[in-house]
């Protein structure tokens, strides 16, 4: 498997990365610790968590790295994987943004909750207005020079405040932002490219997009109101069952037939024949789901196919 290269940094990532939001939610530690082992197993090595994950979901937040971990340590094969996890969001009892005492804190409980000496890529959840970059980026220079976190990559920023962000990098000599993690899929293009996807590949930046196949509409699980009953995500499908949502799952369905594959690794396949994207962040909850998203690994969407989605989800 060709790995990519995270921005200007030694991290090789597999073009697929796990998003380990699931992980204490949707499925339990004993289901996380078989789609991570099969996950690695494929050759892959890229893990995508949060501090706050699941907060939602069971009011405390942190249960995914814990399960992380707990994997790792039994495993013992953190060298093996690259780790990316974030803080900012919102912990509880005004646990939350990007000021430096709090970077500091968060950290060491992100590193207790891994059983790790390090974090690969520490990333900003979300911005924080209050807080001045450079601040921020002074947290990660400290944490660089301690060795608790390798690189540093931003979520959720908008093209403005990550310029911003990369300009005081620059002028005081801190740490920079080698990859963005941006809310981007097939349906919800124009605002990635129109804004960000330009200043990511003039400034270097890789992204990592999450939410990739729509919360499960690209997969074409969701075709009628009926199926919007068939997980906790289902009942904001509705907002894609239009005339351009489905003019995409029907040329999905089409590209599946002919590489023998499903509409979501086609839909992955598509993100990574981009070159701004180095890996979408995608999630399962079986093996069954794990080896269909693999398959967009192999996949080699052809300019014309490529063409053809470009078209019938364009904005």
């Amino acid at each position: 498997m060709q790995k990519r290269r995270i921005g200007s940094s030694e991290l090789l990532v597999s073009p697929l990365a796990f998003g380990c939001n699931v992980l204490g939610w949707t499925i339990n530690e004993k289901q996380s610790f078989e789609i991570l082992d099969a996950f690695l197993a494929a050759g892959c090595n890229f893990l995508d968590t949060a501090d706050i994950y699941c907060r939602w979901a069971t009011g405390a937040g942190g249960e995914s790295e814990t399960i992380l971990g707990n994997w790792m340590q039994k495993r013992k094969n953190r060298n093996g994987v690259v780790l990316a996890t974030k803080v900012g969001m919102d912990m509880g009892n005004g646990n939350l943004g990007l000021s430096k005492k709090y970077i500091l804190n968060a950290v060491n409980a992100s590193l207790r909750r891994l059983q790790t000496d390090y974090i690969d890529l520490y990333q900003s959840h979300k911005d924080d207005d209050v807080t001045p970059p450079e601040e921020t980026l002074e947290a990660y220079q400290q944490l660089i020079k301690e060795g608790k976190i390798r690189y540093i990559g931003a979520s959720n920023f908008s093209a403005t405040r990550l310029e911003s962000s990369l300009l005081v990098a620059e002028k005081f000599g801190l740490p920079r932002y080698q990859s963005l993690q941006p809310h981007y899929n097939l349906i919800e293009r124009k605002q990635f490219e129109t804004e960000l996807e330009p200043l990511c590949v003039r400034e270097k930046l890789s992204v990592i997009n999450y939410f990739p196949l729509a919360s499960g509409f690209l997969t074409g699980k969701y075709r009628t109101q009926n199926d919007l009953s068939k997980s906790v995500r289902g009942g904001g499908m509705s907002r894609f069952m239009n005339e351009k949502g489905f003019s995409i799952l029907e040329t999905l369905d089409e590209l599946a037939g002919i590489h023998k594959a499903t509409p979501a690794a086609i839909t992955l396949a598509w993100y990574m024949s981009r070159p701004s994207i180095i890996a979408p962040i995608a999630s399962a909850t079986s093996s069954l789901q794990l080896n269909e998203l693999l398959k967009a690994i192999e996949i080699k969407l052809s300019n014309q196919e490529i063409e053809r989605i470009n078209q019938c989800s364009a904005y």
